[in-house]
């Protein structure tokens, strides 16, 4: 195989200039990030950990271990530390009978507990639910993914012209062999694509295919059949496009690796492959650990004044738009439509930026102007059109909010990178010390009363222990005088502010 020289830099050459976004991947031996950047500012944040590599896309021999007919759903043993989760509805039986429009069958007519069953996983672990599965196979390739149950050709959304899109459908038609059971969706990639390139991402989906089917003859359950690609593979595959400019990989091994997998599959992305070797540490070229700071961030400013708070619950994310401290308008409607304009950009990158995924409700300032709301949300479909992520977007409620899905797969960033705060529990906030003395107090009230000790003692906090030496010192000793037991105090430094103990000497 012919091996591209690595060249050691980031810089754009003047071929590339008219593109918009670069591509940042920073390997370490135990996690690779990835971040898309465009005209300077961070817009996508992709992360795998080696002992926490994503599990979308894989296909395993699983096993089922329970059939729910109450939840018409199934959980999957596929080797993975919890069951995973398989819905009556992923199930390739009932697809195609909805299809055909005919009434689905319940799955416990289709599954039975001990089956052996292809899966694919659909949606990672998140929390303390298990993998989404489905039996409704797809592999997919640089131009196309490969439906080998499903024998029809589609073509991406995003491919809009009607002419283009007949086009793809008829050479990708014309290059499957008589008896050909399985089909294709044609990917947005394939747009401007040769017939030699389409033929070979078909052939190479056929072998990973016909793979998959002979690892299934002979592999116990569960065992995994097929894993995806790395995620610096992905990058090739799945983001690269015509708007992509320079490809920056500060790995040696990995810029190698790349070119060696664009060689036989992607050769037109060759050129834009570079290898960085500069004293500054790649991501830091690009501030992307500052922007994934502010990404963790509850409150995101905009240049205008204005400001988002995103708030990520279990159920749903919410976004509020405020005007803060912007006065830029000529008068206060026309300040509230400047300032949702710029939310609405704004907020459609921090879905990107954040992952975030399942229902979002978007709270802009309340607009009286009918065709202010249009704009508004013209300009959010605008600035959503470059998510790859399926989505649909709703118009304005009757209380002025917008609703809007996000198709989730992965974690979110905040939940990769993040875990419930020990002292808060989650909750966001803390009681205060006020409050957590008067417990300690009714607490060795309590304590008095059934035991007898020589001595209370109060462990806390230190914020804590000086509210009962000053503020709360006299309530402190009318309750030492009423249960006649002396009563200490006594740092612990390590407590958080909701941490304490009373120990009975």
């Amino acid at each position: 195989m012919l091996r591209q020289p690595i060249v050691e830099t980031c810089s754009q050459n003047k071929d590339n200039q008219h593109m918009t976004e670069d591509i940042l991947i920073n390997v370490t031996p135990f996690e690779t990030r990835v971040a898309l950047v465009e005209q300077g500012s961070v817009q996508e944040l992709h992360m795998e950990r080696s002992i926490q590599r994503g599990h979308v896309g894989n296909i395993y021999l699983g096993k089922v271990v329970r059939v729910l007919p109450g939840m018409q759903s199934a959980f999957v043993d596929i080797g993975l530390e919890r069951a995973a989760f398989i819905h009556v509805a992923d199930l390739r039986q009932n697809r195609l009978e909805r299809t055909s429009g005919a009434i689905a069958t319940p799955i416990e007519k289709l599954l039975f507990e001990g089956q052996s069953l292809m899966v694919q996983v659909i949606k990672d672990p998140l929390g303390t639910k298990g993998a989404r599965l489905s039996t409704q196979i797809s592999i997919a390739g640089r131009m196309l993914v490969y439906l080998p149950y499903d024998p029809h050709v589609g073509i991406s959304q995003k491919i809009e012209s009607e002419e283009d899109r007949a086009s793809l459908r008829e050479r990708v038609l014309s290059f499957m062999p008589e008896g050909e059971n399985g089909g294709f969706i044609v990917r947005t990639q394939a747009e401007g694509a040769t017939d030699d390139e389409l033929r070979a991402d078909q052939s190479y989906l056929r072998t990973i295919w016909n793979s998959i089917q002979t690892k299934t003859k002979s592999q116990p359950t569960p065992s995994v059949l097929y894993t995806d690609l790395t995620l610096a593979q992905r990058v090739l595959r799945d983001m690269v496009g015509p708007s992509t400019g320079m490809i920056t990989v500060d790995s040696r091994s990995t810029a190698q690796e790349l070119l060696d997998w664009a060689t036989t599959y992607t050769p037109s992305v060759l050129s834009r492959i570079r290898h960085y070797s500069g004293e500054r540490p790649l991501f830091d070229t690009a501030n992307v650990d500052e922007e994934i700071a502010r990404a963790l961030s509850r409150r995101v400013d905009l240049k205008s004044g204005g400001y988002l708070i995103i708030d990520q619950t279990e159920a749903l994310t919410t976004v509020d738009v405020n005007t803060g401290g912007f006065v830029g308008g000529r008068n206060f409607d026309d300040t509230i439509f400047k300032t949702n304009l710029e939310a609405a950009v704004a907020l459609a990158r921090q879905l990107r930026l954040r992952n975030l995924g399942g229902i979002i409700i978007l709270d802009f300032i309340d607009m009286d102007d009918a065709g202010h709301r249009s704009s508004v949300l013209a300009e959010l479909n605008k600035a959503l059109s470059k998510d790859r992520t399926r989505m649909t977007v709703s118009g304005f409620s009757q209380l002025g909010l917008v609703e809007m899905t996000r198709k989730r797969t992965r974690d979110s960033l905040a939940h990769q990178l993040c875990e419930p705060c020990p002292t808060c529990q989650s909750r966001g906030n803390v009681r205060t010390p006020r409050t957590l003395c008067y417990e300690i107090l009714r607490e060795i009230l309590r304590e008095s009363r059934q035991f007898n000790p020589k001595e209370f003692r109060i462990l806390a906090s230190q914020a804590i222990v000086d509210l009962f030496l000053e503020e709360e010192s006299s309530h402190l000793a009318m309750l030492g005088d009423f249960i006649g037991k002396p009563i200490s105090l006594e740092v612990e430094s390590l407590y958080s502010q909701e941490q304490y103990d009373i120990v009975l000497i």
